[in-house]
């Protein structure tokens, strides 16, 4: 995956070193300042949020290797919690009829709010058998 890995980096590093610090890093800043304070602002009214982990259930192995953009997007929702610098955790909630293939739900908590979160997934799993479940590889 260095293609991929490189396709995230380089173009941050050069913007960063081109002059444009101005422009778009601090702009970039202000932006996870906002998504921050609205995650904090939630979390005054609940313990933790349940989201989907990807906009879609997982692709079969090598489906999404020629397309960088469509694998990029597959991670888009957990990113909040690296922007607002909150917890987050992924754990398997189901599958799709046919392929079988995984969904995940994320759970997100207060910063240093782990322990939450943790309790929630441990109790999700032992009401759920998901966790115990695997996908047929060869569809």
């Amino acid at each position: 995956m260095p293609k991929l890995e490189e396709g995230r980096s380089i173009p941050g590093t050069q913007v960063l070193s081109s002059g444009y610090y101005d422009t778009y890093y601090l702009r970039a800043q202000k932006v996870r300042t906002l998504i921050r304070q609205d995650f904090l602002k939630a979390f005054e009214q609940v313990d933790a949020m349940v989201t989907p982990v990807a906009p879609t259930a997982a692709f079969k192995i090598g489906e999404k290797v020629e397309d960088p953009l469509q694998m990029y997007l597959g991670d888009i929702f957990t990113l909040s919690c690296n922007l607002a610098g909150i917890c987050g955790l992924s754990l398997p909630c189901g599958f799709t009829r046919s392929p079988k293939l995984p969904i995940g739900l994320q759970l997100l908590g207060k910063p240093f709010g782990e322990e939450t979160i943790l309790k929630i997934a441990h109790a999700y799993e032992q009401s759920m058998n998901w966790h115990k479940e695997k996908p047929v590889l060869d569809q």
